[in-house]
């Protein structure tokens, strides 16, 4: 056995505080990751995952990690990697095997991207969720974060590598459904059963169902002392090794279990170093916890500021890492709302725009790493870089969102109205703004389109905002509409009706007495009424005019008068 200065231990993490590239090497290689040329221990940063697609235009790939999905030859590989959009790329990752070729290494030193290779049998999207894991715990432990016994609070991958080396085995740190929230190193000394955990993040159904019924979860939550679990019956003969298991527990709360790979029962010095460990997890665990809360928080904070134009705005776009870049305006709202919720369906709907906000947010890290999204108000806002020269760029980013809805907005009903592309704070500004009306003018809307950009939509969000004026200053429109309405009202006619149907068919009697129903006629003389009765020359291009805007702030169903259908047709 390995006993090592657990000081030692954590004060050598304090140096794994980071999401740098020799950090993602360091937690997934021999899992997941093997460097096939380039610098291993770089401390570049990594700040999001990105997938390359040659269908498509590239977004930024400046401190991602590319996922370079069916770049197989070596000729493809030097190709991406003098690519001018892999410029400030921390490593591009390839599918295992890949040949060290001259012209790759020739191509990855003039780049200085490091080339790394995929493990046969893990998937993008397992390789994906690892890194974003990291990611967010090197987001929640920034430099000034407080340690732990030296080791960084929060930092629960830096805390397995520490058990691993006070036990020496191969740990992994679990929460309460049985999720991996963090592994150590060398876990190739595990067995299958382990590797399959680690590359799912998620304890095998199979394995836990066994576990359940071997009673080992209940044994596990009712002691103090680690408990040791015998392999698997169907794998004894197959490489499988047991298991010590200990519960994280934060007073009477159980947070989460500890596992260590080992062939034997622990002994009393190792199962003390075990318990105290576990103290040490649950503090990690519970400040983890809390930080993403006040992380969420600080970076909603954050959003809602740079979408203000005020004193701080120009800091914030800046801590967001987004000043100087063009950047689209994104709002989601959850539509089908009580008008008046209770607090049972307020708590509700606060629930379910988050889950929104990380849903959209895990969704836009394939887009740009640099995208912010946060719940401020009642509506989720997402802050989309797009590129500096792009004349489309928020048509590209209504097509994301399109592929949104489609995962998800069934589901939860969205609606989501897209801003101009702006620039720098005063932008980002008038790109929220055109976002909300847009999505305005989505509210109004019935079982039509769910994304809409404010360009596309323009009018009507004037016709809208001309609408709340006139409802905010209570001014009672008049004129011809007005009077017609009136008259409807007290007569049971249908003259508004009329003179919506002929305005909409262009002149066309015969069109309009179709949607009415009537004989052209009918119609016609309904049509002599409304010029009567509205005082309207419906010869005037002006007068059509204004009455046809009168009427778009009238919709139907709402101040119009429906006629009585038993009334006298000649109405």
């Amino acid at each position: 056995m390995r006993l090592v200065d657990v000081e030692g231990v954590r004060l050598a993490m304090k140096a794994h505080l980071r999401a740098s590239l020799g950090r993602v090497i360091e937690d997934l290689g021999s899992t997941l990751l093997e460097v096939v040329c380039g610098d291993a221990v770089s401390q570049a940063p990594v700040g999001g995952v990105v997938i390359y697609d040659p269908l498509e235009e590239q977004v930024s790939c400046l401190d991602a990690l590319v996922l370079g999905v069916g770049v197989r030859e070596p000729a493809s590989i030097a190709a991406l990697l003098t690519d001018p959009v892999m410029a400030g790329a921390a490593a591009l990752v390839v599918r295992a095997p890949v040949v060290a070729d001259p012209v790759v290494e020739a191509a990855s030193l003039r780049s200085g991207v490091t080339v790394l290779a995929l493990t046969p049998g893990a998937t993008w999207a397992q390789l994906a969720a690892m890194v974003r894991s990291l990611i967010a715990e090197g987001d929640i432990a920034e430099v000034g974060t407080p340690t732990m016994f030296g080791t960084p609070a929060g930092d629960l991958f830096a805390l397995a590598n520490a058990i691993a080396a006070l036990l020496d085995a191969p740990i992994t740190i679990e929460d309460r459904g049985n999720r991996v929230l963090a592994f150590s190193g060398r876990q190739d000394e595990a067995d299958a059963s382990r590797v399959a955990t680690i590359l799912g993040r998620q304890v095998p159904a199979q394995y836990t169902r066994i576990l359940e019924e071997r009673g080992v979860y209940q044994a596990l939550y009712r002691s103090e002392e680690p408990v040791f679990v015998d392999p698997l019956p169907d794998l004894i003969g197959h490489g499988e090794m047991p298991r010590a298991a200990l519960v994280v527990r934060a007073g009477d709360e159980i947070l989460g279990t500890i596992w260590a790979a080992v062939w034997a029962p622990l002994s009393a010095e190792r199962a003390l170093a075990l318990r105290d460990a576990a103290k040490l997890v649950a503090l990690h665990m519970m400040r983890l916890r809390a930080g993403a809360d006040v992380g969420r928080r600080l970076h909603a904070d954050l959003v809602a500021t740079a979408l203000e134009s005020g004193p701080g705005a120009a800091q914030a776009v800046a801590r967001l890492g987004l000043a100087e870049r063009a950047a689209v305006v994104v709002a989601l709202d959850v539509i089908g709302s009580p008008a008046e919720p209770s607090a049972v369906q307020r708590a509700h709907l606060v629930a379910e725009r988050q889950r929104v906000a990380d849903a959209f947010a895990v969704h836009l890290t394939a887009v740009h790493p640099r995208s912010a999204v946060a719940v401020v108000g009642d509506v989720v806002y997402a802050i989309v870089p797009v590129p500096q020269q792009s004349a489309d760029g928020a048509q590209r980013v209504a097509a994301v969102a399109q592929e949104f809805l489609r995962r998800i907005g069934i589901r939860h009903g969205l609606i989501v109205g897209i801003g101009e592309v702006g620039t720098g704070h005063s932008g980002l500004c008038r790109s929220r703004a055109g976002a909300h009306r847009a999505l305005n003018v989505l509210r109004n809307r019935d079982g039509e389109a769910c994304v809409a950009s404010i360009s596309d939509v323009q009018l009507e969000a004037l016709l809208a905002e001309m609408a709340e004026t006139i409802a905010e200053r209570g001014d009672a429109l008049g004129g011809p509409v007005a009077r017609l309405t009136h008259y409807d009202s007290l007569h049971r006619t249908r003259l508004v009706a009329t003179l919506r149907a002929w305005l909409e068919a262009f002149g066309d009697v015969n069109a309009a007495s179709a949607t009415q129903y009537v004989h052209p006629n009918t119609f016609r003389y309904r049509l002599r009424r409304v010029a009567e009765i509205g005082q309207i020359d419906l010869q005037d291009a002006d007068a059509r005019f204004a009455a046809m805007l009168h009427l778009r702030l009238q919709p139907p169903g709402r101040s119009t008068t429906q006629g009585d259908p038993d009334a006298d047709p000649v109405r």
